[in-house]
């Protein structure tokens, strides 16, 4: 589903977090700065897996009508940054409004170099499967964008090797910053 934005009168929400009632205590957390995302519900469910309540991870320049239509739906949202995410204060959203202690950051390179960059993450865990397929658009595990903050790069230790599937390899860092 996209979102598409309306012209009709939506009433007036402050930019700041808001937490929808939720029957589960499993979250999502779905990083949209500039708010594009289109939702049917506030729950995901993948089979196989819990069902887990949406989160929007926000910025400061969403229109005021996505967060109307962010509450309509019952998604909840956490608004970190004016104009870039800021990767520390939504992770102090996330904890002070919904409990959210310890999370797995999986969203793709533009995310994980954010976080990286800023700091939050105490292990990068890299699983190298043995293929190569010579696609020049591959996306990378860490990449910049201009929402998110530009900084030098980040050193990693290597913590762990394991050997997995027979040919493949398990990789575990610590950002230098973080030993």
């Amino acid at each position: 589903m996209v979102w598409r934005e309306s012209f009709r009168s939506v009433p007036h929400y402050p930019k700041k977090t808001w937490a929808a009632p939720s029957e589960v205590k499993q979250y999502v957390v779905a990083v949209d700065p500039r708010g594009t995302l289109g939702w049917d519900s506030p729950y995901m469910e993948k089979r196989g897996r819990p069902k887990v309540h949406v989160i929007e991870a926000l910025t400061e320049q969403v229109p005021e009508a996505y967060l109307a239509y962010l509450r309509e739906r019952g998604v909840s949202y956490v608004v970190a940054g004016r104009e870039q995410l800021d990767c520390a204060q939504l992770l102090h959203e996330l904890k002070t409004h919904f409990g959210i202690e310890r999370l797995m950051i999986a969203g793709g390179g533009y995310v994980n170099g954010s976080f990286l960059q800023a700091g939050m993450i105490d292990e990068v865990s890299i699983i190298l499967a043995p293929v190569a397929d010579g696609n020049t658009r591959s996306v990378s595990a860490f990449e910049n964008h201009d929402f998110l903050t530009t900084q030098a790069a980040v050193g990693l230790t290597l913590l762990d090797v394991q050997r997995i599937g027979g040919n493949g390899l398990w990789l575990r860092y610590a950002p230098k910053n973080r030993m």
